[in-house]
């Protein structure tokens, strides 16, 4: 009995796909508008992405909200309207596969590792993960948020512990660096991009592989998303060439 249903599914499915009716919702182009949540390290990369997104499909608009990964979850759990979730790291993301609000198969599209960020010239001389434990007022990530997860990871990996009442903390990476470029910080912990994106304003220190830590960034279509359509157009141009080419020029490594 199951394989006879099997077989009835299937013609039908065939007969489906060869109807004028699935031949036009296959062929037409997104259109409309969507939200994008994503995460605070992606805002110059993504608003890219978008115009590039708006340009292919005339008649879209994409309209993004950037946060830290945990705080857009818990907005998308308390019923703001969001179209596609780009998250920092999967675990953040799989909050939300296992709360229903993602259905479809979150597809990882990009890598990021950490870097430290001091003052133009450095200042402190800061070489390593080590010379943080002295040197001054420490930016890094809120605990709750990728970010801080991931600093506090290599710090721990590495065996250094820098003093709490040297520590300040940011709501999301792009808050943590810029305590770094206003000068109320010596140094900090964020992404690679976020230091190419900051150009002069900071100076990088690159930290060695044995104790870097490696982001992941998943991304879906929400399962109410009001044009599933055109979310999962934006989804699939991230991951696609196009999506690629721009992720690399930010500093973003391949899945």
């Amino acid at each position: 009995m199951r394989i006879a249903v099997r077989c009835i599914v299937v013609v039908v499915a065939i007969g489906a796909l060869a109807s004028p009716a699935a031949a036009a919702t296959r062929d037409a182009k997104p259109t409309g508008s969507i939200t994008v949540s994503a995460a605070a390290s992606l805002t110059e990369v993504f608003t890219e992405i978008g115009e590039r997104f708006e340009k292919q499909y005339d008649g879209t608009d994409v309209t993004f909200n950037f946060d830290a990964s945990s705080a857009l979850v818990i907005q998308i759990q308390g019923g703001a309207p969001v179209d596609v979730f780009a998250s920092a790291d999967v675990a953040n993301m799989n909050k939300l596969v296992d709360g229903g609000q993602v259905t479809t198969e979150p597809v990882v599209f990009a890598r990021n590792k950490l870097r430290i960020a001091t003052k133009p010239g450095n200042p402190e001389g800061i070489k390593t993960l080590a010379d943080l434990a002295d040197a001054g007022t420490i930016a890094l990530c809120a605990a709750s948020v990728p970010c801080g997860k991931y600093a506090d990871a290599a710090l721990g990996e590495a065996g250094v512990t820098i003093p709490a009442e040297h520590v300040t903390r940011g709501l999301d990476a792009e808050a943590t660096l810029a305590a770094v470029s206003a000068g109320d910080a010596d140094a900090a912990i964020v992404y690679v991009t976020d230091t190419e994106a900051a150009g002069a304003s900071v100076k990088g220190v690159a930290i060695p592989n044995a104790d870097n830590e490696v982001a992941r960034y998943p991304i879906a279509p929400l399962a109410d998303a009001a044009s599933q359509r055109t979310a999962k157009a934006f989804a699939g141009f991230v991951t696609s060439a196009a999506g690629q080419k721009v992720l690399k020029k930010y500093g973003f490594l391949a899945p």
